[in-house]
């Protein structure tokens, strides 16, 4: 019956795509969504399984970064149109921005996944970044990626990648992310209290997308653009 459900879902799965590139008319669409779910494949399942090297981080910020943000912006194309129809949509700087951002936000997430993770990771034989090099490098770690998210941030805004109201907006969640921060300097060797630290991620990862497309929302309709 999972099993059943599973091979259902999948085919729902995959039929929704299709009918989204059908809608598109963009093959750019499916070109990246397939890319996507490949990073996804080659990260988990045989014969593959580049996660037991260590190597799911650089998978998930390409799968769910520039693969997946700008698939499904390109998957708006059938939305464009002009005097002569449909016209494919540009990719701009702004969608490139925008995707580093949501990638690395992801990223965190799945780093972060792996703090209290260790001991069973080591017992199959999967390097993960945090048996290779320890809880208070990876502590360190999340600290330079979060310093890194507002930086580029900042940078994006600054040589107009994205809007002020995406930068204003998004700098509100900058709390959060200290949050996450102090949250796991704080109990990197204390495995009952490191596994929340992925669900502080998962907030500001939501808080970010959030502001960020509200941000892009805003500018479009000529408020802080």
């Amino acid at each position: 019956m999972t099993q059943n459900a599973a091979n259902f879902s999948l085919f729902l799965g995959f039929a929704g795509l299709l009918w989204a590139f059908a809608e598109a008319k963009d093959i750019r669409f499916i070109l990246l969504v397939i890319s996507a779910i490949f990073c996804g494949y080659v990260y988990q399942c045989p014969p593959f399984r580049l996660s037991y090297q260590g190597l799911g981080e650089p998978l998930c910020f390409a799968a769910f970064g520039p693969l997946a943000t700008t698939a499904f912006y390109f998957s708006n194309s059938s939305l464009n149109t002009s005097s002569g129809g449909a016209a494919l949509l540009p990719l701009t700087k702004t969608v490139i921005a925008s995707s580093v951002l949501v990638g690395l936000t992801t990223t965190l997430i799945l780093f972060c996944s792996h703090f209290h993770q260790i001991d069973g990771d080591l017992a199959v034989g999967k390097m993960s970044p945090l048996v290779r090099i320890g809880t208070k490098a990876g502590s360190r770690i999340v600290s330079i990626g979060i310093v890194m998210l507002y930086i580029l941030l900042a940078t994006f805004g600054t040589c107009g990648s994205l809007p002020p109201s995406c930068i204003v907006l998004c700098a509100l969640t900058l709390p959060m992310g200290k949050t996450v921060v102090d949250y796991v300097l704080k109990h990197h060797e204390d495995n009952a209290k490191i596994f929340m630290a992925k669900y502080y991620c998962v907030r500001l990862h939501a808080l970010f997308g959030m502001a960020l497309a509200s941000g892009l929302v805003l500018a479009r309709n000529g408020i802080l653009a």
